[in-house]
């Protein structure tokens, strides 16, 4: 995920740590910046999951809107491996440069079929307002979607 806030380009970006290797699909999201878009400093963890919540195992920022000291982000978090591709979406606010917490009271979307999985939200705003939103979702049949959101201003 990356984002120019009009000083800097950030890049968030799912890391998987690898020190039990029998637990590889844990998930974090790291944060880096740069002046130019090629060279980076990494800034260190943007987002981690909640011990005995619903994203404990694994969160990934899926965007990010940059909106000053007000920006937030739509992430992927699942609370087991076996969740795995069934991730649900949640809210994140900015507290720092970089750095989110999750928004209490669980997962903000989810798919109404089992097992749920709603995730890799993004939007795109448009020329002369609105946005359009894209997500993948669970189906009905347990296959995934691409679905999109029309926003109107």
């Amino acid at each position: 995920m990356l984002r120019h806030d009009g000083a800097q380009w950030h890049l968030w970006a799912s890391v998987h740590p690898l020190d039990d290797p029998a637990a590889t699909d844990r998930m974090t999201t790291e944060h880096a910046t740069s002046p130019d878009g090629v060279d980076w400093t990494w800034q260190g963890t943007a987002l981690a999951g909640t011990p005995g919540s619903w994203d404990a195992r694994g969160v990934r920022i899926a965007t990010v809107v940059l909106d000053g000291d007000r920006s937030w982000a739509l992430y992927d978090g699942r609370a087991t491996a076996a969740e795995n591709w069934e991730e649900r979406t949640g809210l994140a606010v900015q507290d720092g440069a970089g750095t989110f917490t999750a928004a209490d009271g669980g997962p903000l979307l989810q798919s109404p079929h089992p097992p749920g999985g709603l995730r890799y939200a993004d939007v795109v705003a448009l020329p002369g307002g609105g946005a359009r939103w894209f997500y993948e979702a669970t189906r009905a049949d347990g296959a995934h979607e691409l679905r999109t959101v029309l926003l109107a201003h």
